[in-house]
């Protein structure tokens, strides 16, 4: 195993760049020295186009064996989230030497990139990651093909690989996307660093969503369109269980219900972690009917769902991973949370940080994340996904 030695995570706002760097590569260095394994750098909108000469400044002050960088639109560092302000965010990773270890612990920088197809750019056949194992970390164009169809294409060149990361978010403006991997510049497809199997990680996500209603079989279905649940009407099963509510979950459910669909089955006891949750985009009341975001499996175990953000809050409170003393945790954040969801724009990095404790805690905001649910990589749009080294 790849002992971690140490992990550390920065977070600086300084009006002036130069000190904003050297204030977060100051940190680093106190922490644990030059020459970590990994670093993964961040920097906000307002400073895009300072990315490349951070970047190349981080190189040259820490000497990083894979140093992997992006422009975001919001950057968590500790128990404070920074949205559309200047500002620059470091996480990084030590680990011990072994003599079975090759320079860099063994970690791979990663490089994905598009190739043009009738319909637009599709993603390039990803061969070097073929049969791998371990732990993909990886950040995406936004604007490049879908990660949906990413996700499909690892799983099937390698299985027992974990994928977790996210589409960066980025203003939508020409040029806005910068993603660089060790000097080299990037303006679509996507970057990030394989950790072999050996590393020590935890992969949470934690997609926001508290059930209600009981676990129902979906007994007669066509792709997205579910017509049946338990034998019975899916708008039927789903106004009964509505019913139940209290008037404050009922108001939530008229803004919006979803439905969960469990990954791993066959399960008698699943909970947060177990469902894959879509929204519900409509109904037909003359068979029935609920139309889902995505296509529903005859058979599967299903249940409601609500998304608020005091059930946000609850579940990745509960879902937060324990990190050992050396350990850090990275995180990749839905861009509809935040304050677009809570009162406090800091909710989300008060709950981490709140559990995590001492332990770095760093993470970019997103528009689409990746993470396993029931051992599967999975596409969300609300998570919270994350992954804790050491």
């Amino acid at each position: 195993m790849n002992r971690v030695v140490c992990t550390a995570a920065a977070l600086s706002e300084h009006p002036l760049l130069t000190h904003a760097v050297g204030e977060c590569v100051g940190h680093l260095l106190e922490r644990g020295g030059p020459a970590p394994d990994l670093v993964v750098l961040g920097v906000t909108e307002p400073v895009v186009g300072a990315l490349e000469d951070v970047h190349a400044a981080v190189r040259r002050l820490l000497d990083p064996g894979v140093l992997v960088g992006v422009a975001t639109e919001g950057l968590l560092g500790g128990a404070q989230l920074v949205e559309r302000r200047a500002a620059v965010s470091m996480f990084a990773v030590w680990f011990a030497p072994t003599p079975s270890s090759r320079p860099g612990a063994g970690l791979q920088p990663v490089r994905l990139g598009t190739v043009a197809d009738a319909d637009g750019p599709v993603w390039a056949s990803p061969d070097e990651l073929a049969g791998a194992s371990g732990t993909l970390v990886v950040c995406l164009d936004p604007d490049g093909p879908s990660p949906e169809s990413l996700a499909e294409r690892l799983a099937e060149l390698a299985p027992e690989l974990s994928v977790i990361g996210g589409s960066v978010e980025v203003a939508r403006r020409s040029g806005a996307t910068r993603l660089l991997l060790d000097g080299a510049v990037h303006r679509d497809g996507a970057v990030g660093v394989l950790l072999p199997a050996e590393v020590p990680v935890q992969l949470v996500v934690s997609q926001g969503f508290r059930p209600f209603g009981p676990a129902l079989t979906v007994t007669s279905c066509e792709r997205n369109v579910v017509r049946e649940l338990g034998g019975r009407p899916a708008l039927e099963r789903l106004m009964e269980a509505v019913e139940l509510l209290s008037p404050e979950d009922r108001s939530l459910a008229a803004g919006a219900v979803h439905l969960g669909q469990v990954v791993d089955e066959p399960r008698d006891d699943a909970g947060p972690g177990d469902y894959v949750v879509r929204s519900v985009l409509g109904a037909d009341r003359s068979i029935g009917a609920l139309a889902i975001a995505e296509p529903v499996e005859l058979g599967a175990t299903v249940r409601f769902h609500l998304f608020d953000a005091e059930g946000a809050t609850s579940e990745l409170a509960s879902l937060t991973p324990t990190v050992g003393p050396t350990g850090g945790v990275l995180a990749f954040l839905g861009a509809r949370r935040g304050a677009r969801l809570f009162d406090v724009v800091d909710r989300d990095a008060l709950t981490l940080a709140d559990r995590l404790g001492s332990a770095p805690l760093a993470g970019l905001t997103c528009v689409a994340e990746l993470g396993p649910v029931g051992g599967r990589g999975v596409v969300h749009h609300r998570s919270v996904a994350l992954v804790a080294i050491g």
